[in-house]
């Protein structure tokens, strides 16, 4: 306001100490009394307190934007920039992401996460997400995908309760045990409310990292609703998912797929190539950064027949009053997801931005340059497997895998440790999820990995070992 003074102007009491944080005392007061602790303090004990001390900046009260801007931005130039190797894979993925998918994301009319309502008002995200749906159905060699869901966790989860709308006199899901951990620990959350499931463990073989398909057979009858199959599986290891569908259909389940690295559907033969029912995963791999875990882009697919029962949304293509092409959502009422009771499921929503992320990378790469980017997947880490293995650090199992596999380690948090003194982040421990594997690590390599990268891993694993 023109010759207003800083200091002159005074807000209302309500105003000036208005927060953004959404709960009030009574809502906190409540949820730490859900979580049996007495205070904030107590929540967050476990982080040491030489690190609690420090988390504060201390600014001076009273800076105005610019100011705290400024302060804030000085602080983090003292920050060290370390460019480290990483070799981390086990369900997210380092791919390089195309300059245009991040300037197409960035675009103000298509910045949103939310799924829109009024097809009028808003053709250009419909029809981005109906040709995600599109690119998803000929990855996955199926009829019908959905508009996404949250991520390939929540996709699989779901993907059980479909299979359960689909068959309801049926009660029994085997669950890989070779499926990673978030996964199965999903779909037993959305289990624990309908206890009438019996969920039954897969082992897996321990030669080849593969299910056991003998173990398989013992638990195929008619009271089998579906079996979850990771492809390629949590080791790395491509499981042989046209033998187990089969198998399954022989007495009459769904067979799901699992999908946490994308980019192998690019190579391998498509899920529905292999009879697969309904195919799940997580689209991170297309053209979205890690950000330190998330978010996540699910993608569901399934056959036509099962349409209706597909969780979350569905934008189809129609024709307007005037007769031009038009999209909107379709076969799912906004108000069947708010009446959770008559609902297909509670998802009601979808990651928009995500999937126009992958779909404009999709449509970038194209079907020739999808495969090509799969295959030097494939080829680099072989060629790292390859490597390490001439150094005497061997692949914990026999399958075929595609772009990650699991080696023994003596030790593997010397490795780590050792590892990352040299600038390279080894991969994933094994053993706190599977300690039946052994002292084991997973490393993934990909394109964001160079020859010299992975030599260094080699020579640093070696010398650990």
């Amino acid at each position: 306001m023109p010759g207003l003074n800083r200091g002159e102007c005074t807000l209302p009491e309500s105003i000036g100490e208005m927060r953004f944080i959404p709960h009030t005392e009574a809502d906190i007061m409540e949820m730490l009394k859900i979580l049996q602790v007495g205070s904030i303090d107590e929540l967050i004990a476990h982080v040491p307190a030489g690190l609690r001390a420090r988390a504060a900046i201390n600014l001076n009260p009273g800076m105005d934007e610019a100011e705290v801007v400024g302060t804030v931005s000085a602080l983090a130039e003292r920050n060290r920039g370390v460019r480290l190797a990483s070799f981390l894979g086990c369900g997210y993925y380092r791919h390089y992401v195309p300059a245009a998918v991040r300037a197409i994301t960035a675009r103000a009319e298509l910045a949103t996460a939310y799924t829109p309502y009024q097809p009028e008002a808003s053709q250009g995200t419909t029809q981005a997400i109906f040709e995600f749906q599109t690119l998803i159905a000929q990855l996955t060699g199926l009829d019908v995908a959905n508009a996404s869901m949250y991520d390939g966790a929540s996709a699989v989860a779901e993907a059980v309760l479909m299979a359960r709308r689909l068959m309801p006199k049926r009660s029994r899901v085997v669950l890989a045990c070779s499926l990673w951990p978030e996964y199965q620990a999903t779909i037993r959350t959305y289990l624990e409310v309908q206890p009438e499931i019996e969920l039954v463990e897969l082992a897996f073989d321990p030669a080849s990292g593969t299910a056991d398909l003998a173990a398989l057979q013992s638990m195929l009858d008619d009271h089998l609703l579906c079996a979850v199959i990771g492809y390629p599986n949590v080791f790395g290891v491509i499981e042989p998912l046209g033998q187990i569908a089969q198998a399954v259909h022989q007495t009459g389940g769904l067979c799901i797929s699992a999908t946490a690295e994308a980019l192998a559907l690019g190579l391998l033969k498509s899920p529905a190539e292999l009879d697969t029912d309904i195919a799940v995963g997580e689209g991170q791999s297309f053209g979205i950064a890690m950000q330190f875990g998330g978010p996540g882009l699910g993608f569901l697919a399934t056959r036509l027949p099962y349409v209706r029962q597909m969780p979350g949304r569905l934008v189809g293509e129609t024709l307007d009053a005037r007769g031009r092409r038009a999209y909107c959502l379709t076969l799912a009422t906004r108000e069947q997801h708010i009446r959770r009771e008559r609902a297909t499921s509670n998802i009601c929503t979808n990651h928009s931005l995500c999937a126009l992320a992958a779909t404009a990378y999709l449509a970038l790469m194209g079907r020739r340059g999808l495969g090509k980017l799969a295959a030097r997947n494939v080829e680099l880490a072989h060629l790292a497997a390859k490597k390490l293995a001439s150094a005497g650090i061997r692949r914990r199992f026999s399958g075929s895998f595609f772009n990650e596999f699991v080696v023994s380690i003596s030790d593997v948090p010397k490795a780590l440790a050792q590892a990352e003194e040299r600038g390279v982040i080894a991969g994933v421990a094994m053993a706190r999820a599977y300690p039946e594997v052994g002292s084991t690590l997973l490393i993934t390599a990909t394109e964001a990995n160079s020859i010299q990268e992975i030599d260094l891993l080699c020579d640093v694993l070696a010398g650990a070992a």
